[in-house]
């Protein structure tokens, strides 16, 4: 079977494929003796073939994991960039996709950006993010099917002995991670009344915050008061982003969001200040309205060659991950536009910072998050940020070229106390028979 003919299956065809070849549970990882990657079924030859040859999105991936739910049939998967840091840290994000290449992408793009963020925030964590794909669920609106996909989840997770430790993402929510909980201790952002800290989307609005603020100081516009923003997107974190905004003095703020309820929402607490309108999937015009700062709070790769040159905002600054859908080419498109990109991976750190501090119990008014969005720490998210921005223009590169070394650098820094672990559990699952437990 040739690499396309796996990988541009709809998810619903390949899961199906799997079954008929009698798997319920595949990985694909990095051999790094053998320089390439390996599958665990010779069936899946393919796609280890597939990312082997890809210069793009794969990254010496350490491994994806892969199962279809025993009980609700859902395709779930966890992707493991790096690990030298401590365990794979991201949250699990539940989505719709074309084709099983899509899905991989995403998950690899995903896994790679939490690398990237957990080293520049100083986290003792590697960079991993967990994928459900929403058209291979059941009837979600049935009582007790969408706990079910959360509960087999949190089981998958379990089965990997630690390696990724997960937590929320787009299209999960508070009580969702409840029921991940459930089944495995590998996660936080659990709700606060089973001791965990809960929604993450409020700290990672304010970490965005911060890196507008550190941008406009960059360019001497000086503060947000006055300036006019474009939100992308007005959910988890878009809508308290919004509110922030407000608050810093913000005249006018255009939002776009696929939900007619958040938009209302949003339009109705700010009433002349936010014009907020209802989009399609599509529709991509937010991002070319006349404002100062362009905010991309939504999903991936949407800064590329199409959306691009119609940008007249001075500054993009946002809270989705992978914004960028070429690393190494738009960032380029975007000097060369005269627009100042600061990377998403810098700023919207706050939601892993919470999930990561709540390992480690409460204080009120906590120095260890609150550090991170002031002025004074030389890696808080305003300083780091004023840093990569001067190194950036100095060297007339893009800033996120800058930043990505400093991420690479410090990713492969090993925990100080438990080493490269990571790729030790994975060697371990891979040896043990993890993808053929029935064997």
């Amino acid at each position: 079977m040739a690499e396309n003919d796996l990988a541009q299956m709809s998810p619903v065809e390949f899961r199906d494929f799997l079954g008929e070849q009698g798997i319920r549970r595949f990985w694909l990882a990095w051999d790094e003796a053998a320089a390439t990657v390996r599958a665990s079924h010779g069936v899946l030859e393919p796609l280890a073939r597939l990312l082997a040859a890809d210069r793009r999105d794969f990254d010496r991936h350490e491994g994806i994991f892969a199962q279809v739910a025993p009980e609700t049939g859902t395709l779930q998967g966890a992707f493991v960039h790096r690990t030298c840091r401590g365990q794979a840290a991201g949250g699990v994000r539940f989505w719709r996709y074309d084709t099983v290449e899509g899905w991989l992408r995403d998950g690899l793009r995903l896994a790679r950006g939490m690398t990237q963020k957990n080293a520049l925030a100083g986290l003792w964590w590697g960079g991993g993010k967990g994928v459900m794909v929403r058209e291979t669920a059941p009837d979600l609106s049935a009582p007790g099917v969408r706990r079910k996909v959360y509960e087999e989840y949190g089981e998958f997770i379990t089965s990997l002995r630690g390696c990724y430790v997960t937590a929320e993402d787009v299209g999960t929510s508070v009580e969702d991670m409840a029921a991940v909980f459930s089944r495995t201790r590998f996660t936080t952002c659990i709700p606060p009344e089973l001791g965990g800290s809960g929604n993450p989307s409020v700290p990672t609005a304010r970490g965005v915050l911060r890196g507008m603020e550190a941008a406009l100081h960059h360019l001497g516009m000086g503060s947000l008061a006055g300036k006019s923003v474009a939100l992308q997107g007005l959910g988890h974190v878009g809508a308290p982003l919004a509110d922030f905004l407000v608050e810093r003095g913000v005249a006018r703020i255009v939002g776009a969001d696929i939900d007619p309820g958040l938009v209302r929402a949003v339009a109705d607490r700010h009433p002349g200040v936010v014009e907020a309108r209802v989009v399609d999937r599509e529709d991509v015009s937010i991002l070319h309205e006349e404002v100062d700062v362009v905010a991309p709070c939504a999903t991936g790769g949407i800064l590329n060659p199409a959306t691009i040159p119609g940008i007249r905002a001075r500054i993009v600054c946002g809270a989705a991950n992978n914004q960028l859908e070429d690393m190494d080419r738009d960032d380029l498109l975007l000097l060369e536009r005269g627009v100042l990109y600061v990377p998403d991976f810098l700023v919207n750190r706050m939601g892993i910072v919470n999930c990561a501090d709540e390992q480690y119990g409460y204080v009120t008014n906590d120095p260890a998050i609150e550090r991170h969005l002031g002025d004074d720490w030389d890696n808080g998210i305003y300083r780091l940020t004023l840093a990569i921005l001067a190194e950036a223009e100095e060297k007339r590169v893009p800033p996120a070229r800058v930043a990505r070394k400093l991420a690479d650098r410090r990713s492969l820094e090993t925990h100080p106390v438990w080493g490269h672990r990571g790729i030790r559990i994975i060697r371990s699952l891979l040896e043990s028979g993890w993808a053929r437990p029935g064997d």
